[in-house]
C-alpha cells in the first residue's frame, strides 16, 4: 500500500555490534622460546661435534690446531746457599697412584674422583761435611794415618721429574665436572703429587741408599787423602 513505511526489508544494526576482528596471530617466522632453546643447544653440540671430528681429518691439525706462545718473564733468583754436604748416591723411583674420593650417600657418578697418576722422580743420600770439628779428624805425627768421623747419610726430599709423570686416568662425577668447570685450576693434580712424592720417600727409606751414599763417601775420601800422601785412611760413622 502507498504512504505505508515498511521496514520488514531493512536492517538496523545496534550501536558497537560490528564485524568481530580475527584472533591475533603470531608473526610469521617467530619461533617460540621453548623451541628456541633446544635448537641452539644441539646446534652448539653439533658445532663441537663437528670440530672434534675434524682435527682427526690428516691435514687440518695444522689449519685448526693451536699454537703455543711462550710468554714467561725471566727467572728470578731467590736465594743462593753453599753446599756443605757430599751427595753420594741418587735412586730413581716409579710409583702408581690410585687416590678415590667419595662423598658420603651420594654415588660416584654425582660425586666423586678417581685418579690413577704414575710418579717418578729422584731422591738423593748425602752425608755432612761442613761441620766438621778438631776432634773429627785426626792425623798421626807422621802424616801417614788418618781417621775421619762422618755423620750418617741422609736422604734429601724426593724431587719429581715432571717429563717422567703423568695422569693415565681420571674419573669425575657430574658435580666434580661442573666444579672443574668453573674453577680457576681445573684438573689440579697436586693431590695424587704428594701422594707420589711421600710414597717414593718411603721407599728410598727401605731402599739401602744410606748405605749406598755412607759406602762412596769413604771411597771418595780415602782416594783424595791417598792423594795427598796417606797411606792408611780410616773412615767411621758416628
Amino acid at each position: 500500500m502507498e504512504g505505508t513505511d515498511t521496514r520488514a526489508d531493512r536492517t538496523e544494526e545496534a550501536p558497537g555490534s560490528g564485524p568481530r576482528p580475527a584472533p591475533a596471530r603470531p608473526p610469521l617466522g617467530r619461533v617460540p622460546l621453548w623451541i628456541k632453546i633446544p635448537g641452539v643447544l644441539l646446534t652448539l653440540a653439533a658445532v663441537l661435534l663437528l670440530g672434534t671430528r675434524l682435527f682427526l681429518i690428516p691435514g687440518l691439525d695444522g689449519l685448526f690446531g693451536t699454537e703455543a706462545k711462550d710468554r714467561t718473564g725471566p727467572a728470578v733468583l731467590k736465594s743462593l746457599q753453599d753446599m756443605s754436604s757430599y751427595e753420594a748416591a741418587s735412586g730413581n723411583f716409579q710409583v702408581v697412584v690410585d687416590l678415590e674420593k667419595d662423598a658420603r650417600f651420594l654415588p660416584d657418578a654425582i660425586r666423586g674422583t678417581r685418579t690413577l697418576y704414575v710418579g717418578a722422580g729422584t731422591v738423593g743420600g748425602s752425608v755432612a761435611l761442613g761441620g766438621l770439628g778438631k776432634d773429627d779428624v785426626t792425623v798421626n805425627e807422621d802424616r801417614t794415618a788418618a781417621t775421619v768421623r762422618l755423620p750418617h747419610a741422609t736422604l734429601g726430599r724426593p724431587a719429581l721429574d715432571p717429563d717422567r709423570s703423568y695422569a693415565v686416568s681420571k674419573q669425575r662425577g657430574l658435580l666434580d665436572r661442573l666444579g672443574d668447570f668453573f674453577s680457576d685450576n681445573p684438573n689440579d693434580e697436586r693431590a695424587v703429587q704428594q701422594l707420589a712424592a711421600r710414597h717414593i720417600g718411603e721407599a728410598a727409606k727401605d731402599s739401602g741408599l744410606t748405605a749406598r751414599a755412607e759406602k762412596n763417601t769413604t771411597s771418595m775420601l780415602q782416594g783424595l787423602l791417598r792423594s795427598l800422601g796417606f797411606k792408611d785412611v780410616t773412615v767411621t760413622y758416628k
